[in-house]
Order: structure tokens, then sequence, then C-alpha cells
């Protein structure tokens, strides 16, 4: 192993899947969230269920059993200065809240690496991705404001592929995975950051967990890259799952979006795939249609995106509107997109009517 590092992590729930790994591989992580969440979290440490291959069931992952300490505080609380790198794991709109603003303010002037697990990637990483003009894309974030201090240099992404949620909303304690998949994340501009990343994640690769007597490997891993498109495989997956839950009047699960009409999954799934191969990619850093097709098999809920929308949430990462407009920047459009992005405008103009 490693000298130790820190990590904070901004959010609880998405965020406690990689403080938990961290954890496994004897790294300390600290969870920023609400107060009562940090409160329940300091009190009784955490708990991941999580699946593992040619076992029944899930394995619960407690961390008050692993050899690195999970701790939680409050974006007031938090002093960046004291970690060695910090993971954004909150959904977009939730970095416009002031505490949240004023947090990244001084991630940004303590000089820390930043590395998101958003779906929506930062617009701070999407400037470090050459022809991208960040211009064109601002209206897709909730407040591009939020993102106008942060240094691209010290800004990368990882493909938040891994499926997980809180079983009991009552509970934050609890995350329970659903698909347990890696993490790719994309190096950093800075060789010493990048390193930083490397040494995570050889030893979350070599970490053992011991359940009855074994010593065992657990899923989700954090897999580092040289390119900077590797992350954006997760947008075929978006497009194609996860914002096609969205219908006109109700949501319904991935595996339902995906499978109902193969056919037309598989043109949406490649047309962005294509889109990102125009922006730089390689085709080998994408994902094929028949892997991500066998995953949907596995997602029975619908989306968190859809399930915020059902629950009448005014804001939600766009990253459908995110492709939408770096697809149209390069001449390049679908209907299947555009219809996306229609419907997922309608439902917000809804609950926003309704929240007065």
């Amino acid at each position: 192993m490693t000298a130790k590092k820190t990590v904070l992590i901004l959010g609880a729930s998405y965020g406690t899947l990689l403080a938990t790994k961290l954890a496994l591989a004897g790294h300390d992580a600290t969870l920023v969230c609400l107060p009562a969440e940090a409160e329940a979290i300091n009190a009784g440490g955490t708990r991941v269920r999580i699946p593992v291959r040619g076992r029944e069931g899930k394995i619960e992952v407690a961390s008050s059993a692993l050899p690195g300490r999970i701790a939680a505080t409050t974006p007031d609380a938090a002093d960046p200065a004291a970690f060695d790198l910090v993971a954004l794991a909150m959904q977009e709109p939730q970095y416009r809240a002031p505490e949240i603003r004023a947090l990244l303010g001084r991630v940004e002037a303590a000089g820390k690496p930043m590395m998101s697990i958003m779906n929506m990637p930062p617009l701070p990483y999407l400037a470090r991705l050459p022809g991208v003009d960040v211009a064109t894309i601002r209206n897709a974030s909730a407040d591009a404001s939020v993102w106008g201090g942060i240094s691209p240099s010290r800004m990368t992404l990882a493909s938040p592929d891994p499926q997980a949620f809180r079983p009991d909303p009552q509970d934050p304690t609890l995350l329970e995975v659903s698909l347990p998949t890696n993490f790719k994340v994309a190096a950093f501009e800075d060789p010493a950051h990048t390193a930083i990343l490397e040494a995570l994640a050889a030893d979350i690769e070599a970490a053992r967990f011991e359940h009855e007597g074994e010593a065992i490997a657990l899923p989700v891993k954090l897999k580092v890259h040289a390119s900077l498109y590797v992350p954006l495989a997760k947008w075929a997956m978006l497009l194609t799952g996860n914002y096609r839950c969205v219908q006109d009047d109700t949501v319904i699960p991935i595996r339902e979006a995906v499978h109902a009409d193969p056919a037309a999954s598989r043109e949406v799934y490649e047309w962005v795939c294509r889109l990102c191969v125009e922006m730089g990619a390689a085709p080998e850093d994408m994902v094929p249609f028949e892997k991500y097709a066998n995953a949907a098999q596995g997602l029975a809920k619908p989306s968190s995106a859809a399930r915020a929308l059902a629950a009448g949430a005014p804001a939600i990462e766009r990253v459908d509107a995110l492709v939408q407009a770096l697809g149209r920047a390069r001449g390049m459009s679908h209907p299947s997109v555009d219809r996306t992005v229609a419907r997922v405008d309608a439902w917000l103009e809804r609950n926003r009517a309704k929240a007065g």
C-alpha cells in the first residue's frame, strides 16, 4: 500500500460508494453532507451492500470493519487544505447552494485537484477538451457561474458507471449497489495529481474484504486512463437509458427504456458514440452497445433523474441538453435526442410551475 491519502467527497449518497472503496484500501475519506446526515454517519458509520459475482445476495460492507476511516462533515466546516484530493459526487444543481459554492472556492484557493464522479461533467473539465467552446454549452448547466473560478488544469472526470441508490431515504448511512462496474477516470494535466489517482487505483485493486473467513475482492475499481474521452462513454448510456426513462406523463425503468425497442436504442447509443468520436475520442474509448444493453437488463428502476422529475424536482442534471448542444455545434442532431430533451424540459416547466 502507498502512503495514506485523505479524500474529501462532496456528497454522501453516491459518494459513500467511493468512500467505502477508499477506506477498504486503507485511505481516509470525509463526506460533505447535511448536518443530520453527518451526525448519523459519524455516530454509526456507513454500510454499503454490493453484489459479488458468483455469490448469492449482496455483501454488506460496514465502515467500522475497514482499515481506513470514513467521517462526515458539513460544507461550512470542511477544510479542503487538509486533503490530498477532492471528489465531486453531488447532483450538479446542488452546487448552486451558497455554502457549496463557497466550499468550491476554498478548494480552488487551496490548489487541490478535483475529480468529478457526477453524470454532468463540470464545465472546467469540458474546457480541457480540444475544440469545445464552453460558451456554447453553458445553458446546459444549472448555473454555469458556479464553475467560473475553477481551473481546468485541476479538474478531471470519472465516468460514474456504477449504479447505486439509498434503499431507505430516511437512512443516510446505507447505500445499495445495483450495478458494480468501474469508475473510469481521465488523467489530470499535472502528473503529480495523476500520481495520486494511480496510487489510489492500485490500492483499491489490491484491497481484500474479510467475509465469512475469506479474503475476497470486491467489485468497483478505479481505472486511470490517459484519454480525456474515456469518461464520456457514459453519455451514450445516459441518453439511451437514463433520460429515455422520461416519458410524456410517466417514468419507466431503465431496462424498459432500453429493451422495449432495442433497434431504436442502438441507434441513439451509436449516434452519441459517433458524436464523441467527432469530438476526438477513439472508437475504443467507447463501450459497445451490446455490453451496455446486457447490463441494462438488471436496471429495474427508473434512473435517478427520472425519479427526481417524478418527485417534482425543479432542476436536474442535464446531460441530455449538453449532448444535444455539443451535437448541434458540429452540425449533428438526432430526433430521439431532441424528443428526450423536449420531454425533460416539459417536466421541469411543470414542476417549476407547481413549486410556484
